[in-house]
């Protein structure tokens, strides 16, 4: 008898099929404290969760039957996935089951602030009659910036282009050839911010994407823009907001989620007449609800019956044996594919992936999947796992190329990664060290030696005397420790490579010091 507990409420057709099994126990216990959770769950196989309950280390750790964890949601930040990963907890999420409820959430809030809906209500049940106050706008004509092409952003833009409007995009890893079958123009950040007259947000919450819309972004707006956020609190800076509301930049704005939830009641955001606030309703339509509720009980389901995984935000659905095997190239190909997308400049058309030594024994098709969510992961993160990362790079018209090649190389195993954009194309290798730990080896056919790990600087350089102690002298000013620090170059006194590893942060005016040394010719900052 396996053993399941619902922590958070759940809807009864979720419930339904996890109680069909007559081989499960399925306990539904919500509200729970985290001593609670942290004294309970150690009777439990698996455990079910939307957004209330806090999965941490510490429960985890006391979970020593857990086998998986099932979230019924998008968002992951609830439950800590570097300790389930370490334990071998698989964790699942339902990335597509509010894709509808949330769309047409933020398609309301674009009409509602179009026409003044909400304040001209609240007017009528005062009993007055101000037509005259609440003149509106059409949407007919106007040009919607979608930021964020992914499911809800594709499906704002439809709704969009329906209402007559004219859809600009910006996404970086969307295919032009994609998005001109969906009628938008795809553009970048600054030239969207120029010319549209409604700006709505839908990327994930990353260290790239938080306050990706404040002052300078603001400053660059239309008089008159009206933004959405229905996607995460905290991509757009709603202090800067605030100040461009305040100065009419901005006409309305209409937010669901927010930096801080719930939203604190000295918020100046509830001063504003012309700012539609709603708490966080994207996904809370029945048919949402139901929707996640079915998906999170079938991934579980299928999960501890040995079925299959889905949606697995840390697993590349393998038997248990190739996982031993392959796990130190999927650790790989993940890193890989996260530090060659970081480094790359431009819209990324395609990804070629070359497997050569000891590695091609194997059944690479899990590898490629971490290589290809590896290299999504930095923008999409949370939407994108190992089980769907093929198909989004297929949605976006990311052609994606797997080969076997049976050349000798320098190494006993090399997975090479291609990145084919727009603007550029860049190679970066990787192997395993002796004791199986990742290292990146070449970067565009110049030799490094360097662990993905971290927080890295990839600089490229005129090869000439004092670069070393001018990026060492910086960075102990700024009290940041180098932790590893690797160099290749074509010939001497030519161009190189450098690579390094630090303990900490690199604060933006370290940064600019750096770009402006001399013979620093570009510099790049790698998050993995």
């Amino acid at each position: 008898m396996k053993k399941i507990l619902v922590s958070d409420p759940l809807s009864d057709e979720g419930l339904k099929i996890l109680k069909e099994v007559s081989d499960f126990q399925v306990d539904v216990k919500t509200e729970l404290k985290p001593e609670e959770l942290k004294a309970i769950i150690k009777d439990y196989d698996a455990l079910v969760v939307r957004s209330a309950t806090k999965v941490t280390k510490d429960v985890i750790d006391a979970g020593s039957k857990l086998k998986a964890i099932g979230r019924a949601g998008v968002g992951l930040d609830n439950v800590d996935l570097g300790a389930a990963t370490q334990k071998g907890i698989i964790v699942m999420n339902t990335p597509a089951g509010n894709t509808i409820s949330t769309a047409e959430h933020t398609f309301s809030m674009i009409l509602a602030l179009s026409r003044n809906i909400p304040q001209a209500s609240v007017s009528m049940k005062k009993a007055e009659w101000k037509r005259s106050k609440f003149m509106g706008v059409e949407l007919y004509g106007k040009v919607l910036g979608v930021v964020g092409l992914g499911r809800i952003g594709a499906e704002v833009a439809r709704r969009g282009i329906v209402f007559g409007m004219k859809v600009l995009a910006f996404d970086p890893f969307l295919n032009l050839e994609v998005a001109q079958s969906l009628g938008v123009e795809v553009v970048e950040l600054n030239d969207l911010l120029k010319r549209s007259d409604y700006i709505s947000v839908h990327t994930p919450l990353t260290d790239e994407t938080k306050h990706m819309i404040s002052g300078k972004e603001f400053a660059m707006m239309k008089s008159g823009v009206r933004v959405i956020n229905c996607a995460r609190g905290g991509i757009i800076d709603e202090e800067a907001l605030v100040a461009a509301t305040k100065e009419g930049r901005v006409a309305g704005a209409a937010l669901d989620v927010f930096e801080k939830e719930p939203l604190p009641a000295e918020s100046e955001l509830l001063k504003f007449d012309n700012v539609i606030l709603t708490p966080h309703l994207g996904a809370s339509t029945e048919e949402a609800q139901v929707n996640v509720a079915i998906e999170v009980a079938e991934i579980i389901r299928d999960a501890l019956l040995g079925r299959g995984i889905r949606n697995a935000a840390n697993y590349p659905c393998l038997e248990p044996e190739a996982c031993m095997a392959l796990e130190p190239y999927i650790n790989l190909g993940e890193k890989l594919g996260s530090f060659t997308s970081q480094l790359v400049e431009g819209r990324i058309a395609e990804l070629s992936i070359t497997y050569s030594g000891d590695i091609i024994q194997h059944d690479l098709a899990p590898v490629t999947l971490a290589v290809v969510k590896g290299v999504l992961s930095p923008i999409l993160q949370e939407t994108v796992n190992f089980i769907n990362a093929v198909t989004l790079a297929k949605e976006r018209g990311i052609k994606v190329n797997e080969s076997k090649s049976s050349q000798e190389k320098e190494f006993v195993t090399l997975v090479e990664l291609q990145i084919k954009t727009d603007k550029e194309t860049r190679k970066v290798c990787g192997t395993l060290s002796s004791n199986k730990q990742s290292r990146i080896v070449k970067i565009d056919g110049y030799y490094v030696e360097a662990p993905p790990l971290g927080e890295m600087l990839v600089i490229k350089n005129w090869d000439r005397p004092g670069i070393i102690g001018n990026l060492g002298t910086i960075l102990g000013k700024h009290n940041i420790n180098i932790a590893e620090m690797t160099f290749g170059r074509e010939k001497a006194a030519g161009m190189a490579i450098s690579v390094i590893n630090v303990d900490s942060p690199i604060p933006e005016d370290a940064l600019e010091l750096i770009k402006k040394t001399e013979n620093i010719l570009a510099v790049k900052v790698i998050k993995l």
